[in-house]
């Protein structure tokens, strides 16, 4: 599942052509990038401003990206050069009635204009521009619309050596998985007392070991915590690992080199011989959504045909809800995976949001679906890359709980 902090992409870079490429084929007439203060993460990320040293961008700014020609450019008069790296010519304003007028100027000729927008909010991490500035471009005589697969194309596509960070962050995910499931074993077995907080602390340092890095510690559920999607032990609080309990391995990472990309994985554990009835069928239900959105996915890409995140979500939440756990469903059925482990690409989401956009060839996500009750959870959370005419599991899939 990863950390619930917001995510930007920090290596998204603007190639015009391939933009001006991507908006005719979209039926676009522009791009319109625009930031104030951070508001719009994501606009400030592709255009590269926060990493121009020397100039200050505290003033609103746009930057029109048209599908034939030039860019075009409106900044502050005492920041004229916010957007100077940057291809394009650049009109100036002082004053709102110079913003408002620079505007129309920026817009003319343009009819249908993509930004960081999202009908209804319906996507909330492509939502970025607040409704006023929507105001001011609509009454321009432009018709505003979502520009969240545009993001995906240049936030969240990965190149050949992306993917392969990828696919060695994964193969050391789960050799530290596999490295605490047997540490709490042989603990069990010598009667050593040991905790959710003694076994995150174990993998702290197989992190270490194998070269990754995370932005937060990985997450050791033992009985009733595994219920909380969102739990994380602490020295101060976490609970004793005993005989006869689920233990939840949470666990996301990428290498410690400029670019690499998440790896995110769940697995699930068990200390007894036998596993409840109860926990048996719970994890057979979500194992068998798993595998329902995982076929959704390649049958798709493999008969060329689109697929959007929420079909995904639908295909593993109507699983869940046959067998009855409809209730215990509290969050989507997976999210994309970035620079940051929740990156800017499409999430698999009808439940929590409806993303509508487009499963990519180059994009990696996660397929997490999960059902938790008062006293226990389960969970089962793998990764995905799509490519041009296949999608792939970048790794081992868990069938049965882990004998412990």
């Amino acid at each position: 599942m990863g950390s619930t902090g917001a995510a930007t992409e920090s290596s998204a870079q603007l190639s015009l052509s391939d933009v001006q490429n991507a908006l005719r084929a979209d039926g676009l007439d522009a791009w319109l990038l625009y930031d104030f203060r951070g508001s719009n993460p994501i606009a400030a990320e592709i255009t590269a401003v926060n990493r121009q040293g020397g100039h200050l961008a505290t003033r609103r700014w746009y930057y029109l990206i048209p599908a034939h020609g030039t860019p075009r450019q409106l900044v502050h008069a005492i920041e004229p050069n916010s957007l100077k790296h940057l291809p394009g010519s650049a009109t100036r304003y002082a004053g709102r009635d110079q913003l408002e007028s620079g505007l129309k100027m920026l817009l003319a000729g343009v009819r249908r204009v993509a930004m960081e927008y999202s009908p209804n909010c319906d996507i909330p991490y492509v939502s970025r521009v607040d409704a006023g500035t929507v105001e001011l471009v609509r009454q321009c005589g432009v018709e505003v619309v979502s520009s969240g697969d545009l993001i995906q194309r240049f936030a969240a596509v990965w190149s050949t050596d992306t993917i392969a960070t990828h696919h060695e962050a994964s193969a050391k995910l789960y050799r530290v998985k596999d490295r605490a499931f047997e540490l709490i074993g042989r603990r069990l077995r010598d009667g050593v007392t040991t905790t959710e907080y003694d076994v995150q602390q174990a993998m702290v340092g197989w992190f270490r070991d194998e070269g990754l890095v995370a932005d937060a510690d990985p997450n050791v559920s033992a009985g009733v915590n595994s219920g909380n999607p969102h739990y994380l032990p602490t020295a101060s609080a976490h609970r004793p690992i005993t005989a006869e309990q689920i233990v939840l391995l949470d666990l996301w990472g990428k290498l410690e080199t400029p670019g690499a990309v998440f790896a995110d994985i769940t697995w699930m554990g068990y200390t007894g011989r036998s596993v409840p009835d109860r926990f048996a069928k719970a994890f057979g239900a979500i194992v068998a959504a798993r595998d329902a959105a995982i076929a959704r996915v390649q049958n798709a890409v493999r008969a060329q045909h689109e697929i959007r995140g929420f079909e995904v979500d639908r295909a593993a939440s109507s699983v869940i809800r046959e067998a009855g756990y409809g209730g215990q469903i509290l969050h989507r059925t997976g999210h994309s995976l970035g620079e940051s482990v929740h990156g800017n690409g499409v999430n698999m989401d009808d439940y929590e949001t409806h993303d509508d956009r487009r499963l990519l060839p180059g994009t990696g996500f996660t397929i997490e679906p999960g059902v938790y009750f008062e006293d226990f959870g389960v969970r089962t959370e793998i990764n995905m890359i799509v490519t041009a005419d296949d999608a792939v599991v970048t790794g081992p899939l868990q069938t049965a709980f882990v004998a412990i």
